[in-house]
């Protein structure tokens, strides 16, 4: 795999992309980073941090609700270590009033509890943040704004619970968890308040280039949904974590790559009209062309905006590990928001994935050869391939890139479907006196080696 700094190319368009979203939006200054496994890390600033300290690479910014992935991290952490069940009633765990005692931790990772968006009382008027206990107490005048389950609606109150019920579990506040579990294995060093380094955000003047400074705020009992301040480099390391693990923690130590796989399936849609992102389990989850998905979250804190997002490998030319960062001192910069997008998508154009050989593999096992090539099930040709050590299936005519289901090997007649189509569902072979493989059933359904009706007839038959 190529160790190769960034072409100059590519660079050159990178830099242009970030110049030209910070001049169109107005920001006063801009801090990005692309991350990919095959190139060292690539990290541009442009525009003054304010209040005299110098903008680069190591500048803080605040993240906002980026802080919600970690928080969604450590939820899980708490599943596969089991203190919880996602179908858990929060109030298993928390002390809770009465209308919300059945929320589950499901619902509020997915934003679909139907709990208001944020903590009782006008907040982001007063700037009066309520402590933990004064979060928890005010549980008792939040709303259940809509039925659970029954739509998308975005809630911080919903995450703040989540991070003391993390808490909780462990015997630990918040912060303290997340340094340990998170943050110091993975050698990242985000901080809960502001260092000397930090930009200032701004509210940048509609009607002139007059920018005015936002105040910062902390936000206590809430902490867990968007608390944290960082840098470009650490969220692209974090955005890479989230969509393809193997590179930031090869031994699962932080948390098990099927989890995170499991976190980036869709739960809800975001918007039921325009289908352009969806939620996971605390994760944004948006579809691409050509099967590209990138995963990750955006924040908005005052004065700030940010987006971090890593593209799940597997689509054509996508480099191992990419992920991309963006983080802005503007609190009313959106038009500069999608910049993380644009730049995988030019780091996918302008500097693809290098083309690994094909190597001869051995062959398929004896007992499975017979079942190779191309088979009929409900009237439709798939074709059964040997690859990589495992039996893979495909519909011919599929699009390109579709992937695969993928089967395991339980007993010598019986496999199971781990990946791709029919996730879950047997896969079991019937044999003839020679041994020879001369029918599927697949999720129960019937395979030949030529086409038939349901009840077992040859198509070509008058």
């Amino acid at each position: 795999m190529s160790d190769s700094a960034v072409p100059d190319g590519a660079r050159l368009h990178y830099e242009r992309l970030v110049r030209r979203a910070q001049r169109s939006a107005r920001v006063p200054a801009v801090q990005v980073a692309v991350h990919r496994a095959d190139r060292p890390l690539w990290t541009f600033e442009v525009g003054d941090a304010g209040g005299g300290v110098e903008l680069g690479p190591e500048t803080q910014f605040r993240i906002g609700s980026i802080t919600k992935t970690f928080t969604a991290v450590l939820v899980m952490q708490c599943r596969d270590d089991g203190l919880l069940d996602l179908d858990d009633p929060v109030s298993a765990h928390l002390d809770v009033p009465e209308p919300h005692r059945e929320l589950t931790v499901r619902r509020l990772l997915t934003h679909t509890a139907g709990l208001q968006r944020e903590p009782y009382g006008d907040i982001w008027d007063t700037l009066a943040v309520p402590s933990l206990d004064e979060t928890l107490a005010g549980l008792a005048h939040a709303e259940r704004i809509l039925p659970s389950g029954r739509r998308f609606h975005y809630s911080n109150l919903g995450f703040a619970l989540l991070g003391h019920l993390v808490a909780a579990r462990r015997g630990a506040p918040w912060a303290e968890v997340l340094a340990d579990r998170i943050l110091t294995p993975l050698d990242l060093h985000l901080t809960l308040q502001p260092g000397e380094n930090a930009a200032t955000g701004y509210l940048v003047d509609a009607w002139s280039d007059h920018a005015r400074p936002e105040p910062r705020t902390d936000l206590g009992g809430i902490a867990p949904a968007a608390q944290l301040w960082g840098t470009a480099a650490e969220l692209a390391r974090w955005g890479s974590f989230l969509a393809d693990p193997v590179h930031q923690d090869p031994k699962g130590a932080v948390l098990a790559a099927d989890t995170l796989a499991e976190m980036r399936h869709p739960q809800a849609l975001r918007d039921d009209r325009v289908w352009k992102a969806g939620w996971g389990l605390g994760l944004i989850v948006r579809p691409g062309a050509d099967r590209a998905v990138d995963v990750g979250h955006g924040g908005a804190m005052p004065g700030f905006l940010a987006e971090a997002y890593g593209r799940v490998p597997g689509a054509e030319d996508v480099p191992p590990g990419l992920a991309a960062a963006v983080l802005l001192s503007s609190g009313t910069a959106d038009g500069a928001l999608g910049l993380s997008f644009d730049l995988m998508e030019a780091a996918v154009e302008r500097d693809p994935a290098d083309i690994e050989p094909w190597h001869v593999g051995e062959p398929a096992p004896p007992e499975l050869r017979s079942v190779l090539g191309h088979w009929w099930g409900e009237g439709f040709e798939y074709v059964f391939r040997w690859r990589a050590g495992h039996l893979e299936a495909s519909g011919v005519g599929e699009p390109v890139g579709t992937p695969p289901a993928v089967f395991a090997v339980e007993s010598a007649d019986l496999l199971r479907s781990v990946a791709g189509r029919e996730i879950g569902e047997q896969l079991r072979l019937t044999r003839d006196a020679d041994g020879r493989v001369v029918r599927l059933h697949w999720a129960t359904y019937r395979f030949t080696r030529e086409q038939q009706t349901f009840d077992g007839v040859w198509s070509s038959q008058p």
